[in-house]
């Protein structure tokens, strides 16, 4: 029997966490997803004694505490972050790689366009937003860190995503309950179904990476508006769809051209295929979906 290698994943409890464990990557390799109970990265000394105990060939950093407009606690975010990531490094020498899973905040996605930005882009502005600095910041060391890859998720969506604020979800499932599907302004995103991530992960647990960092997205970028209309051809219904603000918000879109370079092979889910297989999960999974928190947007 071939001895398989073994993940430590953080954030197993999470939307991109729960899709890594429920994947095809848990029979591929022995996969450690401790709770928050059993081990507080926040803590070095608990993150010190895991790995004493434990033996860890790759790690997957997925933990993070969340900033979004739906987060029950935005105090010490920075903070909190930072401490996770860094108790997580002072253990290098016990593991072979670490697969750090970041996100396109790191270019400052909340003061202009960023549209088909390639990783160069990074540096050119420092982001003001708590989160994004926090990501920032982790990006300037990943450069000094031959044991890292980053890779700079932007728009990702599949099951158990906050369906309350993400978009994709948040129509999917006002679409089972019949509800008009709402847009507080037009936007353009790379929306990256997470089942993509999976080969990826895979990728770089197995090859030396040429860089150490990459956007992950998808392909061609999508507005909010045509998404919803794609949402309504999916699911077979005409729903209105509402617009509150006239006009277009930031861009919010990457390059994924060097993804693409280190892995030619990599074919990427269609956002309406994507949205196909979600709404089909949703509806096989409605006692999921508190109907309430559909009622008004966030």
């Amino acid at each position: 029997m071939i001895d398989k290698s073994r993940i430590l994943l953080t954030g197993a409890s999470g939307f991109i966490g729960k899709n890594i464990v429920e994947s095809y990557l848990s029979k591929r390799y022995c996969i450690l997803a401790p709770s928050h109970k059993e081990l507080d990265l926040t803590v070095c000394k608990d993150v010190d004694k895991f790995f004493l105990n434990h033996d860890v060939d790759y790690v997957i950093h997925s933990a993070v505490k969340p900033g979004h407009r739906n987060a029950p606690n935005k105090d010490d975010l920075f903070y909190l972050n930072s401490r996770m990531f860094y108790n997580l490094l002072h253990n290098t020498s016990k593991f072979k790689k670490m697969i750090y899973l970041s996100s396109g905040s790191v270019y400052d996605m909340a003061r202009q366009d960023l549209d088909n930005v390639n990783e160069d882009f990074f540096g050119h502005f420092i982001p003001e937003d708590e989160h994004g600095f926090f990501r920032y910041v982790t990006a300037k060391y990943v450069e000094k860190i031959e044991k890292i890859v980053e890779l700079r998720i932007f728009s990702i969506y599949g099951k158990y995503e906050d369906y309350a604020i993400r978009f994709i979800s948040n129509a999917l499932c006002k679409s089972i309950f019949d509800l008009p599907i709402t847009i507080k302004q037009n936007r353009v995103f790379n929306f990256m179904y997470v089942d993509d991530l999976m080969p990826v992960l895979e990728y770089f647990i197995e090859y030396e990476a040429k860089n150490t960092t990459y956007n992950v997205c998808q392909d061609s970028p999508v507005n909010l508006l045509d998404v919803a209309k794609i949402v309504n051809e999916v699911t077979g219904k005409n729903l209105p769809i509402h617009i509150a603000e006239s006009g277009m918000g930031y861009t919010y879109s990457g390059s994924n051209s060097r993804l693409h370079a280190e892995m030619p092979s990599l074919q990427l889910t269609s956002i309406k295929e994507g949205i196909g297989h979600l709404y089909d999960w949703y509806g096989n999974n409605k006692n999921l979906i508190n109907r309430d928190l559909l009622l008004f947007d966030k």
